[in-house]
């Protein structure tokens, strides 16, 4: 009897399972995912493997396709060919991964190759292929795609300088961690996601011990949101250029205290001596770089200079750089150039010419061009991305509205440390008759 009622109760929960299962599907995915999709995923990927890779050409014969038969070779077709050896598939968030032991002779592009069929035959949303060691790739299979709406995952705690953003296109979230990658170019055409993940990314921020600088020569429109959480905000390029001279003076000066404390960066002074890290954010970098007189010359020398020492002595000093533009090439000079090659981190939504995509991922991966030219209009918030492992990857940021990013401004406001900063000195003047009575001209 009891053995009786032990099976109703499986066969019960069985059936709830079931009932539910459409429900969970629509509204808590990872766990359908993990009670259905993923033990359907494996049952299928072991049924259909021997015969998937016979009919790609990845199975091989145990015996040569060729034997001497009285002086004469000949040629046929295996009857039992061997598959590569498959591994235990492993469980994901919203996927799974499973290790491929190649044969001899194979290499990760074979299995790359076959890509589409094994995306058909396992009936996943999409394929990758990995080779960390020799002779062996690991699969990674998405269930859907994660980068259709966006959610942060929770976290139990902020660390310093790192940033969740949205998501990758393998379920994992989009991690911006400055101690990691100090400093970032983001490259985006209108209307393509470059502001939102800005707005992200200083979202996030916000509520940290960091101070937060901005130089936006769009009339501050895009950084303006943000002001009540910023140090300084430059709008014009005079503004911009005290600004960064400033910066560079600040970084001197923890120059010297580092090097009075025998540290080699700020992290390595005693807490009491440390200083608050520093986070440029830099929108329409194009603009700082256009001349049309001498005197604009001398101008964006002296910027390009600065900026480029606190992208060579920022890291260890806790200055750190985010430079973003909607156009972004070689033709505005070798100063970008230089200034490009110190931003490991790599951020390319869709983009409006070839020379901004080839500046932002050119020199990195050629597959990550291609892919990040592919983003068409309806993709907005993806991009192409490449950070401390040094692979490519799609990710999309969540969107954050202009009214959740005042929200945040004001409420850790009381964060943002003070700065001299970009007040003209007040010049007083003694009273004439034609001057007005205040005497004070900004």
């Amino acid at each position: 009897m009891a053995v009786q009622l032990l099976w109703l109760g499986l066969l019960a929960v069985v059936l709830g399972l079931l009932i539910a299962a459409p429900s969970l599907r629509r509204n808590h995915p990872y766990v359908w995912w993990g009670l259905f999709g993923y033990p359907q995923a494996v049952l299928r990927i072991l049924v259909t493997w021997r015969r998937l890779t016979t009919n790609v050409g990845l199975a091989v014969p145990r015996r040569p396709a060729r034997a001497m038969v009285g002086g004469m070779v000949v040629r046929g077709d295996p009857l039992k060919p061997m598959p590569p050896r498959l591994g235990v598939p492993k469980l994901r968030r919203g996927g799974l991964a499973v290790g491929v032991r190649l044969h001899p002779g194979q290499v990760p592009e074979h299995v790359t190759a076959i890509v589409d069929a094994l995306t058909h035959a396992w009936r996943v949303h999409s394929l990758r292929v990995v080779s960390d060691a020799r002779g062996f790739v690991t699969v990674t299979a998405l269930a859907w795609d994660p980068l259709a709406a966006p959610t942060l995952p929770h976290t139990l705690g902020a660390q310093l300088l790192r940033a969740v953003v949205g998501l990758l296109e393998d379920g994992r979230p989009w991690v911006v961690d400055f101690r990691k990658v100090p400093h970032w170019l983001v490259v985006g055409a209108t209307r393509s996601g470059k502001s939102t993940l800005i707005a992200a990314l200083v979202k996030q921020l916000a509520p940290q011990r960091v101070a937060l600088f901005g130089i936006d020569l769009k009339g501050g429109m895009e950084l303006s949101l943000f002001e009540d959480r910023l140090s300084a905000l430059a709008s014009d390029r005079t503004q911009a250029a005290r600004l960064l001279a400033e910066l560079v003076a600040e970084a001197q000066a923890r120059m010297e205290l580092c090097r009075a404390a025998g540290a080699r960066s700020i992290w390595e002074l005693p807490a009491k001596l440390r200083k608050v890290p520093v986070i440029v954010i830099v929108d329409e970098v194009a603009e700082l770089y256009l001349t049309a007189t001498r005197d604009d010359k001398a101008e964006v020398g002296e910027i390009s200079t600065n900026l480029l020492r606190l992208a060579q002595l920022g890291a260890a000093l806790g200055v750190h750089l985010v430079i973003a533009g909607q156009r972004v090439g070689s033709d505005l000079g070798p100063g970008v150039t230089a200034l490009r090659a110190q931003l490991a981190g790599r951020v390319c939504h869709r983009v409006s010419d070839p020379g901004t995509a080839e500046m932002a991922l050119g020199d990195l991966d050629k597959d990550a061009l291609a892919a990040a030219q592919r983003i068409t209009l309806a993709e907005q918030g993806v991009a192409i991305t490449a950070g401390d492992d040094g692979r490519w990857m799609r990710a999309r940021s969540v969107h954050v509205t202009p009214a959740q990013a005042r929200r945040a401004a004001r409420k850790y406001a009381h964060l943002a440390p003070s700065w001299p900063g970009l007040a003209e000195p007040e010049v007083t003047h003694e009273p004439t008759g034609t001057e007005p009575e205040e005497g004070v001209y900004l």
